[in-house]
């Protein structure tokens, strides 16, 4: 038999030079059964079979059809031609004599009677070794008879046409049609436990030590976030556990669903001090297998260790070109606004006066408008920093540019009308300032030895996303999920005002426009959670959409008016369209990682009625469905045991909100906003008893404000008082990843001193 040619192979077959034909997740797994490693047995439907079927059909024709002069930007039109793709391969008849192969192989797998199996896929490259296209297809677990195993196999060949595999491709500049996908077919590991080993300690990136995290159950809850793992650390020259943490687990994943775990055993160790020393013991086998630390994925059934996944962890010391305004530099500004985006970006003057004008921002020049909207982040994501006359840090114009990590200066007033087109100047969006001409330097700086892009950290590093149309591409990023996903930008490109949508007898189609917005970002960052918080427009932001001004009546302070709980307690025929999308999002999209949060909540009657809201609605509490609660007012922070006796998942901070309220300072109001601080003596202490009650009520405690982006030193004390995880804006993603990554291994040193 001609391996090359191969349409199944057994994984002792295939090594780590048969990348182009397996994928290297396949070819990982050959590799590791020949070095001996315990790996669920399998076996794997090549890339050739994958080109064998695309080549036999109409299939390429029509890919090609679809891709030709696709905008991946557009998000529309990017999702639709994945659709169309996916449908097209579904609807083409798998090769009777590759589902014959299958069936036999399956059999010979399983023996006697079926059983479950993982499928899993490996895309791949022929010509491009070098690619990783880890993360953009679909995996299968517990497939069971050959019929299903066949359906899943077609099912992974088309996840290689999901819209985010197509953005990835494209934006890296990769053949569709170079790139194949093969698909392992793995036995399934029941596991009695399951977590992640690295073969050097992740807290303090020591090579002398294996960390080793542990928890009940399937591994997919570890993986996602919704548990948290025991973990341990031995010495590889010893082999001695040197530290233990155990953490507690009430429920598990099991091939029955999420069950729960008896108080006996929610807080005793995992994994034996046997098991522990043995998997330390196989991690560093595998890594003197491939010379290098390794990031391995583990299961335990019947006593027995299985490895199911291994990939090497890099810590190489990388450089960067970093810009920075010249220092002693004497120039004066030219225009002051509030720092909206970090960093500095120098670039000619572009006048946006419309969305209709946005094609004459070309790449790197500085994008000057009015204000923003959705319709202008393709200028967005060419310009190298934005100036707008109008707005405040939590603008349209000031969260987009931190989600691109584009400089901007927010709320100028005359930016459209000082500045000249064509003319060269620097935006300093830390400072809030624009200079005449180029006064930048470009300097070398060494990054953190910490591969930023890949470490873990116990604390979670979540996102704070608006807008769709970077769903994709912000999923890319080394985060744990999206802890704040606002409902505005969705709302706003919806348009129009909901209850003008109930006039007109157009539920439905409210509905779905949300649900679709929803959609794009479940969806790319599955499984990773994504917490949708409830629309919290003002009354002010709601007249400027169509119809608004029919249903909303001015208010002299719209910050503390009608928003929030209070608006859907009032308006629950707006608030039930709102839980629709959510369940047909979750339930019909089957994308179970969207969660809920609910925003500015004034009082405890408030919140049980709002509850009572969601449950009628079908809405309730599980192990796949959390319920969190904004902490932005004052009241929270006192009566907040109170709240959580209600039933609460988790509750995120709004340091924005919260600090506003906290010192009674409108933070966009230039004549008072010297007096707003996060950090504030008040502030601090109200975020203190929040982690530490939370701590003790054993709540998931995350900060969802703009605050962590601003204060390393917030974010130290965060982790110190134990919240769990901090959500920020992709523009300081790394930086707060290091942040926490050094204020954990600093309190890990301190417990260890006592």
């Amino acid at each position: 038999m001609n391996k090359n040619t191969a349409q199944v192979l057994w994984f002792k077959e295939v090594g780590k030079k048969d990348i182009g034909l397996v994928g290297g997740k396949g070819a990982n797994l050959g590799e590791m059964v020949n070095a001996k490693i315990p790996v669920p047995d399998g076996f794997i439907v090549t890339a050739g079979a994958y080109f064998d079927f695309i080549n036999a059909t109409s299939l390429k024709e029509k890919i090609m059809h679809e891709l030709s002069g696709l905008d991946v930007d557009n998000s529309k039109k990017l999702q639709e031609a994945s659709r169309k793709i996916k449908i097209a391969i579904m609807a083409a008849g798998m090769p009777e004599d590759l589902a014959t192969k299958i069936k036999d192989y399956y059999h010979k797998l399983c023996g006697e009677n079926d059983r479950y199996v993982a499928v899993r896929s490996s895309a791949t490259a022929e010509d491009l070794p070098d690619a990783s296209f880890a993360g953009q297809q679909e995996t299968y677990l517990n497939v069971k008879g050959w019929s299903d195993v066949v359906k899943k196999v077609q099912e992974c060949w088309a996840s290689l046409f999901e819209a985010r595999a197509i953005f990835y491709r494209e934006t890296n500049k990769y053949s569709h049609m170079k790139v194949g996908i093969a698909v392992p077919i793995q036995l399934m590991v029941q596991s009695d436990y399951s977590g992640i080993m690295f073969t050097v300690n992740p807290l303090t990136n020591s090579k002398e030590e294996v960390s080793i995290e542990a928890a009940f159950g399937l591994g997919q809850p570890v993986v996602s976030g919704e548990v948290t793992p025991d973990q341990y650390i031995v010495n590889k020259k010893s082999g001695k556990i040197t530290s233990r943490y155990l953490a507690k687990q009430t429920w598990q994943l099991t091939l029955a669903g999420n069950t729960p775990i008896s108080k006996k055993y929610q807080q005793v160790q995992k994994l034996t001090n046997k098991q522990i020393v043995e998997l330390a013991q196989i991690g560093i086998k595998i890594e003197e297998h491939y010379k290098r630390p390794q990031d391995i994925e583990y299961g335990i059934e019947d006593g027995r260790i299985f490895i199911v996944q291994s990939r090497p962890v890099t810590t190489l010391v990388q450089k960067e070109t970093e810009i920075a305004i010249e220092t002693g530099n004497k120039a004066k500004a030219i225009l002051e606004g509030l720092a909206a985006s970090p960093g500095v970006g120098v670039g000619k003057v572009k006048i946006v006066k419309k969305p209709s004008e946005i094609n004459i921002v070309k790449e790197g020049d500085i994008l000057v408008a009015e204000m923003t909207n959705p319709d202008y982040v393709p200028a967005m994501k060419r310009a190298s920093a934005i100036v707008t006359d109008l707005g405040g840090r939590t603008s349209h114009a000031a969260i987009v540019s931190r989600e691109l990590g584009i400089p901007a200066v927010v709320g100028t007033s005359h930016a459209t009308k000082m500045l000249r087109v064509g003319e060269l100047i620097t935006v300093d969006g830390a400072e809030g300032k624009v200079y005449e001409g180029d006064i930048s330097e470009v300097k070398d700086v060494k990054k953190s030895k910490l591969d930023l892009e890949h470490i873990k950290t116990a604390t979670k590093i979540y996102m704070n996303l608006a807008e769709p149309e970077l769903a994709v591409e912000m999923s890319q990023r080394n985060v744990d999920g999206v802890g704040l996903l606002r409902a505005e930008f969705i709302m706003a490109e919806i348009g129009k005002h909901p209850l003008k949508f109930i006039k007109e007898g157009k539920k439905k189609e409210f509905i779905n426009q949300l649900a679709n917005g929803l959609e794009k970002f479940a969806e790319a960052f599955y499984p990773r959670p994504v917490v949708y918080r409830f629309n919290d427009f003002k009354s002010n932001e709601y007249a400027n959409l169509i119809g608004g001004k029919e249903f909303e009546t001015e208010e002299p302070n719209p910050m503390i008016g009608y928003r929030g709980v209070s608006r859907y307690l009032a308006e629950p025929e707006v608030f039930e369209m709102e839980v629709e999308a959510i369940k047909k999002v979750r339930n019909k999209k089957n994308l179970k990682n969207l969660w809920v949060m609910m925003p500015f909540v004034r009082t405890v009657e408030q919140f049980r009625e709002v509850k009572k809201l969601l449950s009628a609605a079908g809405l309730r509490r599980s192990g796949l469905f959390k319920f969190w609660m904004m902490v932005e007012i004052p009241s929270n922070v006192i009566l907040l045991d109170e709240f959580l006796d209600e039933g609460i998942d988790g509750v995120s901070i709004g340091t924005n909100d919260l600090t506003m309220l906290t010192l009674g300072v409108d933070r966009d109001n230039e004549k008072v906003a010297d007096a707003y601080s996060e950090m504030n003596p008040a502030v601090l202490r109200s975020l203190e008893k929040i982690v530490t009650t939370c701590r003790k009520r054993k709540v998931t405690c995350s900060v969802c404000g703009q605050a962590p982006s601003v204060f390393p030193e917030l974010v130290e004390m965060l982790v110190e008082w134990g919240v769990t995880s901090v959500s920020v804006s992709p523009d300081v993603i790394e930086k707060t990843r290091e942040i926490v990554y050094n204020s954990e291994k600093k309190v890990l040193g301190e417990k260890k001193k006592k």
